[in-house]
């Protein structure tokens, strides 16, 4: 998951940054109403932390103009993602300001100062109302992935995955069967400026692989991975 936090206050904007690496995010930082724009307009992100109080302007105005953008076509992708998950979190406490944010479009709303473990778990619950789920498990053959719990268990046994391991796995598996290039992979696990090595993607799905079995990622050759969709139960 990419998520892209709109913080002016450099404390906040680290401290948020941290925390959400620890949980397997890829963040990108902006302190700017323009920067945010710009950032949403060349990639492809999950979900934004939304600031209301910015130096160039109000949050609210960020957020009314991604709702405003037209849906994509068929087949087509188009960036910015205007039904992207959007959670406000902000000092603003009055009824009337929660009201106006959820009002605006938003699809969740924290007042500062928070609890990370909080905050987390309202990503957790905003992704899986946007991936159409109501579990907090995802369930794929014999795998249980527990996104919260950061564990995936195969064939009840648990196995030990590294943190962009379990990225790209959660990633593959909430689109499935949907094909994800390398491209869009590369974008989901890896902020800006983070090192990225030219084969990292191949090394995770070999790695993948070979610990959760060889028939779960299919490859379309010069196209993307995926995860084929699970038959349902006779």
């Amino acid at each position: 998951m990419r998520a892209l936090v709109v913080e002016d206050d450099p404390g906040i904007a680290s401290g948020l940054q941290a925390s959400l690496r620890q949980a397997g995010y890829a963040v990108d930082l902006c302190d700017t109403l323009d920067s945010a724009w710009l950032a949403l307009a060349v990639e492809p992100f999950d979900v934004m932390l939304l600031d209301l109080g910015l130096p160039d302007g109000e949050g609210l105005d960020l957020l009314a103009r991604l709702r405003r953008q037209p849906a994509p076509a068929a087949g087509r992708a188009q960036l910015p993602h205007h039904d992207m998950p959007v959670l406000i979190m902000t000092a603003r406490d009055g009824v009337s300001d929660r009201i106006s944010g959820l009002d605006s479009g938003a699809d969740d709303y924290i007042v500062k100062p928070f609890d990370a473990n909080e905050l987390l778990a309202r990503l957790r619950a905003m992704l899986r109302r946007a991936g159409g789920r109501s579990s907090p498990v995802i369930e794929h053959g014999e795998l249980v992935v527990d996104p919260a719990a950061h564990t995936v268990l195969r064939a009840g046994e648990a196995v030990a995955l590294g943190g962009k391991e379990f990225a790209l796995l959660l990633t593959l598996l909430q689109a499935r069967p949907q094909v994800l290039s390398k491209s869009r992979l590369e974008s989901a696990l890896y902020g800006f400026g983070e090192a990225l090595e030219s084969n990292a993607i191949e090394v995770h799905i070999h790695h993948l692989r070979r610990k959760l079995g060889e028939s779960l990622i299919k490859t379309v050759r010069g196209v993307g991975y995926f995860v084929p969709q699970q038959d349902p139960p006779a």
